[in-house]
């Protein structure tokens, strides 16, 4: 019986290509783990507690500062993000308590389980929330244009003024700002749900009005050539007809 030997040179071609392999997974693995709402407290010199929530979604997160039983808003920032072995590169694209960071880029080591996000460098840790399920909606999404009297008003999403609303599997926030003048107009966030073509939105914090807080907004929603057109009415009780287009 002949024995096939695969000659010391392709062993090692194949031992390479499985090396490779396995570096490639582990990459995408830990950037897949990243993906989801994360959320951590703090207790304030008054004892009060602040919550913050992060959501990442595939290149784009962002994160919300509220208190944790009044939801009063305190800050948020956010942008996108790569990840590179245990290093993760933040570009900043709003930041309401340190608007000169936008357009800077900021680095820090970060190790992941499949509960806990810890930044070693600053030693926080979050909890997951969720892994980005079951939400139909997850990503980063930009306003790209409303639906007025039957006619489509179509909105650049390349210039600097943005409405982006980024979604994990649970949580939703969104945030009007501008990375030109480093400006920010309002931001808005909770949980959310999904639901023969109903997406409901619970308020846990908005920046322009406290009084918000713990409503529940429904809309329609649907996904049309891989745009979220949503309709229904604003929190002011006006009727909207919004698209979204995933970034």
């Amino acid at each position: 019986m002949n024995t096939f030997k695969i000659p010391q040179k392709n062993k090692n071609i194949i031992s390479l290509a499985a090396l490779l392999f396995c570096i490639f997974f582990t990459l995408a693995s830990t950037a897949q783990n990243l993906i989801g709402a994360w959320e951590n407290y703090n207790t304030l010199d008054d004892g009060n507690q602040v919550k913050n929530v992060i959501i990442y979604s595939d290149g784009f997160y962002a994160i919300s500062t509220y208190h944790a039983k009044t939801g009063k808003f305190i800050s948020t920032k956010g942008g996108s993000w790569k990840l590179k072995d245990n290093t993760l590169s933040q570009q900043i694209e709003f930041d309401t308590q340190k608007p000169e960071n936008v357009g800077t880029k900021k680095s820090f080591t970060i190790a992941i389980t499949d509960t806990t996000l810890a930044i070693t460098d600053s030693n926080t840790k979050y909890t997951r929330i969720d892994d980005g399920t079951p939400g139909k909606l997850k990503g980063a999404w930009l306003m790209s244009g409303r639906v007025r009297d039957g006619k489509t008003q179509q909105r650049d999403t390349n210039r600097p003024r943005k409405t982006m609303k980024i979604l994990s599997g649970t949580r939703f926030q969104w945030i009007a700002y501008n990375t030109e003048t480093k400006q920010f107009m309002g931001t808005g966030g909770g949980t959310y749900t999904t639901q023969d073509g109903k997406y409901t939105e619970n308020i846990k914090f908005f920046s322009r009005d406290d009084t918000r807080v713990g409503n529940s907004l429904q809309f329609n929603y649907e996904l049309k050539e891989g745009h979220w057109h949503h309709s229904g009415l604003s929190s002011k009780g006006d009727p909207i007809h919004e698209i979204w287009s995933k970034r």
